[in-house]
C-alpha cells in the first residue's frame, strides 16, 4: 500500500549532523522530554513543524488533573481515569500516571507555570467524570498557553537544546529494526538533511486535522505516527477517537473549544426548546464521560432537527463566569454572545487521540532507540476514553520516564552512522492538488468515522481512501503534500481498526453494534507488513 518513504534520497549525498538525542514536536510532551535530557547535560535537538508554540498544548484551555487537594487521593484519580477508560486501560500505566503525576506537575510550577490561586493556595476545579476538584488551571481558560510559555521559555534560553523551527520530520532512519535519526525537509528551502541520534523522540501530538470539525490547530495531521507506522512501528488502539462534546458552532467562525471546566463550573447543556436533555442520558448529567456527553447531543440534535445544542451559564454568578473564562468570554463576545446570559450554540468536534504509537511504561516502541510520548503514542493509560485533564499529564510523566530509559544509549552516542537511499518514487506530480485531496479526506472521515460509525460506512470510507493510494507513488516535494500523505495513512489506520472493532465502547460507537462486549477487552494492534 504505502513505500517505507515518501521521499528519493541518499544520505551520502545530504548534508547531515549527529546529536544525542532528536526530539520531534513542540507540546508538552517534547519540550518537557528536551527539557530533562538537557538538565542531565545531554545535547538535544527539538524539530518542529511550525513555531514553538504551534501546538495542541497551547490551545488546551481546561487544565491538567493532578492529585494536590486535601480530600484527594492517587486512588480515587485512579478509579476516575479507569471508569472513564470503558474498560481498556493499562491499570499498571495508569498507577504510574496518577502517583508520578503530582511531582511532575510541582516541578512544571517550580520551572514558572503560573497557575491560578485563590488565598495564596492552587486553585482546583472539577470536570466531567472526576470525582474531586483536582484540576490545575491557568488565567482562567488558557492553561495549555501558560504551560507552553513557561516550557518554552525554559527550553529556547537552554544552551544544551538546539530548536530548528520550519522544519518536517518527513521519515525515520531505521535499518533492521532499530532507528538511527529522521530525515527533516527544511520547509522553506524544500532541502533534505539527515540528522543522526543516539536515540529519537516523537512527540508530534494528535490528528485532529483529518476531521474537517476539529479543535486542534492546522499542525495536528498525524505526522509522528504516520512515521512510526511507515518505519514498521506498531501502531495501537487507532479507533479510539475523543471527540468534544462542546465546541463553537457559528456560521462562519472557526471550531473553537469551549472548555470542559464550563460545565465542571455548573453550565448546563440545552436543545433547541430550551430542555436541559443531559439528566436523561446519565446520572452524573453535564459531568458525564466525553463520549457520553458526545452521543447524547448527537441524539438532541437528530430529534430536534438541529445542527447544534446551546451551552447555558446565565444561572452562575455573571462575575464568576468573566473570571474564570476570560478567553471564552472575550472570543465569544467577538461574535455577539455574551456568555453571562447568551446561550452558546456548540457541536462535537474532533479533539484527542487515545490510540497512537504502541509504547510500554517507558516511551520504548517495538523499533530500537525509537521513542514516543503524548498524544501521538499509546500506552493504554487513558483506555478507550480519556479522562478530562489527563492529556498534559501524561505529556509530562511519561516524556520524563522516556529520559531515565534512554540514558545509556545517550551516554554512549558513539554507534554508527549508517548511509540510507531509497529511489522507488516517481518524481513529484505538479497536477496532485494535495489541498483538494486533504478537504475530500476530512469530509470522508467525518462522515463515516466519525462519533458514530457503521460497517457500511467504513468500507465505504476504506473504499475511497484506497482509490487515493496512487499520490503515494510520487515523492513528495513540500510540507503540504506530506502532511496529507501522513493524513490519508492515518485515516486508513482510524477507519481499518473501527471496522474490526465489531462493539461499541468508549471513544468507538458503532450504530450497528452498540452494546460492549466482554470479548473485545482487548487491544487492536496494526503493523506495516
Amino acid at each position: 500500500m504505502y513505500y517505507p518513504y515518501i521521499v528519493n534520497f541518499d544520505t551520502r549525498q545530504l548534508p547531515h549532523d549527529q546529536v544525542q538525542l532528536i526530539v520531534v514536536g513542540s507540546g508538552i510532551a517534547g519540550l518537557y522530554t528536551a527539557y530533562c535530557a538537557s538538565r542531565k547535560g545531554y545535547r538535544v535537538l527539538l524539530l518542529t513543524k511550525h513555531t514553538m508554540v504551534d501546538s495542541n498544548t497551547d490551545k488546551a484551555q481546561g487544565g491538567i488533573a493532578a492529585v494536590l487537594g486535601d480530600n484527594d487521593s492517587p486512588e480515587l484519580h485512579y478509579q476516575d481515569t479507569l471508569l472513564a477508560g470503558a474498560g481498556l486501560c493499562d491499570r499498571d500505566a495508569v498507577c504510574i500516571l496518577v502517583n508520578e503525576g503530582p511531582r511532575r506537575v510541582r516541578e512544571l510550577i517550580e520551572l514558572g507555570a503560573r497557575f491560578d490561586r485563590v488565598n495564596g493556595r492552587l486553585a482546583l476545579t472539577r470536570e466531567g467524570a472526576h470525582s474531586r476538584r483536582r484540576i490545575l488551571h491557568a488565567h482562567g481558560d488558557a492553561t495549555g498557553a501558560e504551560i507552553q510559555r513557561a516550557l518554552t521559555q525554559v527550553v529556547k534560553s537552554d544552551r544544551n537544546v538546539t530548536v530548528l523551527e520550519n522544519h518536517t520530520a518527513v521519515d525515520l532512519l531505521v535499518r533492521e529494526n532499530t532507528c538511527y535519526g529522521v530525515l527533516v525537509m527544511n520547509n522553506q528551502s524544500r532541502e533534505l538533511v539527515a540528522f543522526y541520534g543516539a536515540a529519537v523522540v516523537l512527540a508530534t501530538g494528535g490528528l485532529g486535522q483529518i476531521y474537517k470539525h476539529s479543535t486542534n490547530p492546522s499542525v495536528a495531521t498525524g505526522d509522528g505516527i504516520a512515521l512510526a507506522y511507515r518505519a514498521g512501528a506498531e501502531v495501537m488502539d487507532m479507533e479510539f477517537i475523543q471527540f468534544h462534546p462542546t465546541v463553537l458552532s457559528l456560521p462562519g467562525a472557526p471550531p473553537f473549544l469551549i472548555s470542559e471546566a464550563v460545565r465542571g463550573e455548573g453550565a448546563y447543556l440545552r436543545n433547541r426548546y430550551g430542555d436541559r436533555f443531559m439528566p436523561r442520558y446519565h446520572s452524573l448529567g453535564e459531568l458525564a464521560p466525553r463520549d457520553v456527553v458526545v452521543r447524547a447531543i448527537l441524539s438532541e440534535m437528530a430529534s430536534t432537527a438541529s445542527e447544534k445544542v446551546f451551552l447555558d451559564l446565565s444561572h452562575l454568578p455573571p462575575d464568576l463566569v468573566r473570571e474564570r473564562f476570560p478567553n471564552i468570554s472575550r472570543t465569544c463576545a467577538g461574535y455577539g454572545l455574551d456568555i453571562t446570559r447568551d446561550p452558546i450554540p456548540v457541536a462535537p468536534a474532533a479533539h484527542y487521540m487515545m490510540g497512537g504509537i504502541k509504547t510500554n511504561y517507558f516511551g520504548q516502541t517495538s523499533i530500537g532507540r525509537l521513542y514516543a510520548c503524548g498524544e501521538t503514542a499509546c500506552l493504554g493509560v487513558h483506555g478507550a476514553n480519556r479522562l478530562a485533564s489527563n492529556s498534559l499529564l501524561d505529556g509530562l510523566v511519561f516524556g520524563y520516564r522516556i529520559v531515565q530509559c534512554c540514558q545509556k544509549e545517550l551516554a554512549e552516542n558513539n554507534r554508527e552512522r549508517p548511509e540510507f537511499v531509497f529511489d522507488r518514487l516517481q518524481s513529484p506530480d505538479s497536477t496532485i492538488d494535495y489541498q483538494q485531496i486533504r478537504r475530500e479526506l476530512q469530509t470522508l472521515m467525518g462522515q463515516y468515522a466519525g462519533p458514530v460509525r457503521t460497517e457500511s460506512g467504513l468500507q465505504k470510507a476504506l473504499s475511497h481512501l484506497h482509490q487515493m493510494d496512487y499520490v503515494g507513488r510520487y515523492a513528495v516535494a513540500d510540507e503540504q503534500a506530506a502532511e496529507v500523505m501522513n493524513m490519508l495513512l492515518v485515516g486508513q489506520l482510524v477507519a481499518q481498526a473501527a471496522l474490526l472493532r465489531t462493539e461499541s465502547r468508549g471513544g468507538h460507537y458503532r450504530q450497528d453494534y452498540p452494546q460492549s462486549q466482554d470479548v473485545w477487552c482487548k487491544h487492536i494492534i496494526l503493523r506495516r507488513c
